[in-house]
């Protein structure tokens, strides 16, 4: 037996080999293909577009309004860990196309379909994307940087992003660190939490850009970039949300100013505001293209003749939702908004520091039922010159930067700056959305409240916070008082220090 085996064993040596030899071969082919394979099944595609509803004049202080601003993005990166910073490897591409053919963008022109401009497509490695950033192209970019062609460049000279105010005057839009570090979206402002990138399949990216909450003017008269911006997964057919706003009295729309915002609900339990857009002449809004979700709509109006209305809240509103007819109430015997106005420090030690500090107008409302009450943050109006009346513009954004005109007891050497802002002189009228349509519950009689809230971050950093701590609410007077509002008066609030600043 032995004998018959190694004969076998030894005729058919060479078939034995040549079959190894196949299988060998075989199994490397499956593994070369199939690494590709896995390659593929690892991947999944990102389609980035960009939107921005327009809402605003220009920073206060300006004589006229935006006809235009425009930004040229060079970049859109995202990155998987949180706490990635600036100079983290992994950050992936999500527009290639943009590094070749940088693209100008009018954050004030009609979208189409939703939205202002499809930035790119990538593929990218599935996982859970908890960080966006744009990068822009310097005003000032180094010699050979792609950059759009002079007769492309709307800011004619004044670099390649700027304002065009409604006197056509172009003015530079001054960069923080955007065209080297990028405009941060990071993990609290990717509405509906972080993009999933899965294996195989293709996920549609809006970035909202508020260019209103955006924009600081400075006190030498130059504009610069503090960015305000959103992300979100957003679903393919653009659905969104709309209505049409009508006065209560009237059912008819209304001639003035109509603010409308999205808000969801942060960590803090604050509705923080997610988009904003002007209604159009005929009371319409709609906003596209949103994540999947339920969201609060939030909307305040002051009339051509300076008549506020009553913030209407709408709660728990699904994307893909038509509120239709939504009526905002005016403020019997109102003859103006109400204004808040206070200042705020910044310090850093013994010394003086500056600070970027955004502010938002809270009210708390009570839906009733089983729900909670909650802040939600109050669209911020202004005021216009009629007869005797003086115009007052909102001062959503500040800089403080500078000592002079500080209020008493102040801390020791610290900077300051006013802000104003300009809200309605009621308590809201407050609506829960259902299927079978929205039921409101009347205004709350009484006391008017607010609290304002202020948020610092480090100036030409593109949005990082700073302070100890960076955020601070404030719901009392300079009498330490609840902060009390009523219609066509001014209220002091009492002064909000930040300490511990960069």
């Amino acid at each position: 037996m032995r004998f018959l085996i190694r004969q076998w064993t030894h005729r058919n040596a060479g078939v034995l080999l040549a079959g190894v030899a196949f299988l060998l071969s075989a199994s490397m082919g499956v593994s070369c293909g199939g690494s590709t394979q896995m390659q593929t099944l690892n991947m999944g595609t990102v389609n980035v577009s960009m939107s921005d509803p327009p809402s605003c004049m220009a920073p206060n202080g300006s004589s006229t309004s935006f006809k235009h601003v425009f930004i040229t993005v060079r970049s859109v990166q995202a990155h998987i860990d949180p706490r990635a910073d600036d100079n983290s490897s992994n950050w992936q591409e999500l527009a290639p196309q943009l590094a070749s053919q940088p693209m100008q963008i009018d954050l004030f022109a009609t979208p189409t379909n939703c939205v202002l401009a499809q930035l790119g497509s990538a593929s990218l490695p599935v996982g859970s994307y908890q960080q966006i950033r744009l990068l822009l192209v310097s005003n000032n970019p180094a010699a050979g940087a792609a950059t759009p062609t002079k007769t492309n460049n709307a800011c004619a000279g004044n670099g390649f992003n700027c304002v065009v105010l409604s006197d056509n005057s172009i003015h530079e839009l001054q960069l923080s660190s955007q065209d080297n570090t990028g405009l941060k979206i990071p993990p609290g402002q990717i509405v509906g939490g972080p993009i999933q990138v899965m294996a195989g399949q293709s996920v549609d990216l809006n970035i909202d850009f508020n260019a209103c909450a955006s924009i600081v003017l400075e006190g030498n008269g130059t504009y610069r970039l503090k960015p305000t911006l959103t992300a979100g997964q957003v679903s393919a057919d653009n659905s969104g949300i709309g209505g049409l706003v009508v006065d209560s009295l009237t059912k008819a729309p209304i001639a003035g100013k109509v603010l409308v915002a999205i808000e969801q609900t942060d960590k803090m339990g604050i509705d923080r505001i997610v988009m904003q857009a002007a209604a159009d002449a005929n009371g319409n809004f709609r906003f596209c293209p949103l994540p999947t979700g339920t969201f609060d709509i939030v909307i305040d109006a002051v009339n051509s003749n300076n008549v506020p209305y009553n913030a209407t809240v709408v709660l728990n509103v699904p994307n893909g939702t038509n509120l239709n007819t939504i009526p905002l109430i005016p403020e019997t015997g109102a003859t103006a908004p109400a204004v808040l106005q206070g200042f705020v420090t910044a310090t850093k030690g013994a010394s003086a520091a500056t600070a970027d500090v955004t502010l938002a107008a809270l009210q708390t409302v009570s839906p009733g039922g089983t729900s909670a009450s909650r802040q939600i943050t109050i669209p911020l109006e202004s005021i216009q010159a009629v007869g005797a009346t003086p115009a007052v513009d909102s001062t959503e954004s500040i800089s403080v930067d500078s000592n002079t005109k500080c209020p008493t007891e102040s801390p020791l050497n610290a900077n300051c700056k006013q802000y104003t802002l300009v809200v309605p002189a009621s308590n809201p009228n407050v609506g829960v959305f259902s299927s079978s349509g929205v039921s409101y519950t009347a205004p709350a009689s009484g006391d008017v409240l607010f609290t304002v809230d202020a948020q610092a971050f480090v100036p030409m950093s593109g949005g990082t916070a700073d302070c100890t701590p960076p955020e601070v609410p404030e719901a009392k007077d300079t009498m330490g008082q609840p902060l009390k509002v009523t219609a066509a008066t001014t209220t002091n609030v009492a002064r909000i220090d930040f300490s511990g600043c960069s």
